[in-house]
């Protein structure tokens, strides 16, 4: 097992453990920084991030926004299988843009103008989630876009949680879905991959007991924002 990708596995399982995503969102510019293709970051990301959003469905299923997570169905999951097919021979780099829309977002709580271009922003859900398709389905970075969307929302955490974990465990497993399709050929082994999962799941199994049980609404909402300043800076430092 390739020692850098267990690193990175490692650090965005407890990510992803805590806030529902991560994995995708951190992991996909960390191997790509690291000399590794599109696909295959996919190959070794996805079944993480699935398996991990499956874990936390089973605990907190309930706490799902079932109109957004349909509003994910129809206008992002789409998009997102159509514009793989795409994403060898597209090449934008969104990473900017998106970067600069997180930070934007985590520090709204400290101007009420920020507040109110963000839900200006959200109010248009349908066509936010379209692009939302549109921009994962190309660089596996509409997590964050998700993030924003969410954050907007202002759910207690385990419905933030729940309801991220369910929205990124549907895109990973139609992106799994899409690359079968179409028949896509992997460098990392097949027992690599497996046990990178099993690390995945240990990973948040600890998370689960040692960190978030810990954590209460007033601490998640403010690490939440840390985690969205984080997420953008990696992403415009990524895309320069």
């Amino acid at each position: 097992m390739p020692v850098d990708i267990l690193i990175v596995i490692l650090a965005t399982a407890v990510v992803q453990s805590i806030f529902g995503v991560g994995v995708l969102l951190f992991g996909t510019p960390l191997m790509l920084l690291l000399g590794y293709g599109f696909v295959d970051a996919l190959s070794v990301l996805l079944p993480v991030s699935l398996a991990i959003s499956c874990l936390q469905l089973l605990k907190h299923h309930h706490h799902i926004d079932h109109a957004l997570y349909k509003n994910v169905l129809i206008y992002s999951v789409p998009l997102i299988m159509a514009f793989l097919f795409l994403v060898t021979s597209v090449k934008i780099n969104i990473g900017l843009i998106i970067g600069a829309l997180l930070i934007f977002v985590a520090v709204k709580s400290f101007s009420a103008t920020i507040e109110n271009a963000l839900q200006w922003v959200v109010r248009y859900e349908r066509v936010y989630l379209a692009i939302t398709g549109l921009v994962h389905g190309m660089s596996n970075l509409g997590g964050s876009l998700l993030t924003v969307m969410i954050y907007s929302k202002k759910y207690p955490k385990d419905q933030t949680r729940a309801t991220a974990a369910a929205c990124y465990a549907t895109f990973a497993f139609c992106q799994l879905l899409t690359l079968y399709l179409i028949g896509s050929e992997f460098q990392i082994p097949y027992s690599d991959r497996i046990s990178l999962v099993q690390v995945g799941i240990v990973m948040y199994l600890f998370t689960e007991k040692v960190l978030y049980n810990s954590i209460d609404n007033e601490k998640y909402a403010k690490l939440f924002t840390v985690f969205l300043f984080v997420a953008g800076v990696t992403l415009i430092l990524k895309s320069l």
